[in-house]
């Protein structure tokens, strides 16, 4: 059931209350709130799964206006549980025989929406008191109920979730003369299209993954994917990865996957006040002194102190806006990683380069 007609609310878990229309299902849902400032690109958003079990609310005022396409999927569902905007299209504009509304979209994967919210306020709201839980309403669920669903809800410090996402059997992708073992924390599909584009034939482990079963394929590389939750509960990853650094395989991080080599290396991360998530954040790579503009969405970084105790690590990329650590590699090894998503989807393609400098340290390694 679904109408753009049915009153919805949306409670923060400080008690902040926006009230609107539904959108999406018809339901109760509870998740940590966070925004993205992307002009564009909100299916890609949806559906990428470092966003799971979360409520998204888009910066941009206009959402839906170009339908949804089943191309432009970064998973295989929608990974977000809500969805906060301000004007919603029950229509759109767009060629094509692929197109779909995207409320029909969100109604597949059972997504709770609210819209007609003052978005702008809302935003401001949480860039000044950090992400929190909220909860999501379209039902006629009291408001009592609503108060004890919030208060039950799990906080995500502590809250492992790239189980949830990773593929529970191992898969191969692509053609190629490189093989790359890529370990699954929450993979968007254009990290391994990235690779298959540079001769890479990719196996796809779940996050679980033995170091005897990566050793067993042999590979010429390792790519660590992206993924939602908190790294630190993911010990016997963080185990494998340690071992895989010592045994000089060429390695490339990205986001959780970042974080997870951090780890490894006696690094620790902490939660942010209120995440980084955008497709227009400006990064300087302080080996080239070149900046890029990068696609973001995290809301766990790596300690800055302790990547300038380290001396086995090198800090290669600086956010500029808060000169938090964006990039990293493991001096005397082929391993690095970075806090952004290179393969851009969506975003631009500033930080493309570093699949080729991952494919560069493989050919350099054989």
């Amino acid at each position: 059931m679904s109408s753009k007609n049915i009153n919805a609310v949306l409670v923060l878990s400080d008690g902040t209350t926006f009230h609107g229309k539904s959108c999406g299902k018809i339901g109760t849902i509870t998740g940590e709130i966070a925004f993205n400032t992307g002009m564009s690109g909100y299916q890609e958003i949806f559906t990428d799964p470092s966003y799971h079990g979360q409520i998204i609310t888009m910066a941009n005022a206009h959402i839906g206006n170009y339908g949804a396409n089943k191309f432009e999927i970064e998973s295989n569902s929608s990974q977000i549980k809500g969805l906060v905007v301000k004007k919603f299209a029950h229509h759109f504009s767009r060629y094509g025989d692929d197109n779909e509304l995207l409320n029909d979209f969100l109604l597949k994967d059972n997504v709770v929406g609210i819209k007609d919210v003052d978005t702008r306020a809302l935003i401001s709201h949480i860039r000044e008191n950090g992400a929190q839980n909220a909860i999501i309403s379209s039902d006629g669920t009291s408001k009592e109920q609503l108060n004890d669903l919030l208060k039950k809800a799990p906080e995500m410090k502590g809250l492992e979730l790239a189980s949830k996402v990773s593929t529970t059997n191992p898969y191969e992708s692509g053609k190629g003369k490189y093989k790359v073992a890529l370990i699954d924390f929450g993979v968007k599909k254009n990290i391994i299209r990235c690779l298959n584009e540079r001769d890479c034939l990719v196996k796809v482990y779940p996050f679980n993954v033995s170091l005897e079963e990566i050793k067993s394929y042999n590979p010429d590389g390792i790519m660590l994917s992206n993924g939602p939750g908190d790294p630190e509960p993911l010990k016997d990853s963080i185990k494998v990865v340690k071992e895989l650094v010592e045994l000089n395989y060429p390695i490339f991080g990205i986001c959780l996957g970042h974080q997870i080599l951090a780890l490894s290396q006696g690094l620790s991360t902490e939660k942010m006040h209120n995440g980084h998530r955008g497709i227009n954040h400006p990064i300087k790579n302080l080996i080239t002194n070149k900046c890029e503009v990068t696609s973001q969405n995290h809301g766990f970084v790596v300690r800055k102190e302790d990547v300038d105790n380290h001396a086995g690590i090198e800090l290669t990329h600086l956010h500029l806006n808060d000169h938090t650590v964006a990039g990293i590699s493991i001096i005397g090894k082929k391993a690095f990683s970075v806090q952004y998503h290179p393969e851009s989807s969506p975003g631009p393609n500033d930080s493309r380069y570093l699949f080729d400098q991952f494919l560069d340290n493989i050919k350099n390694n054989n």
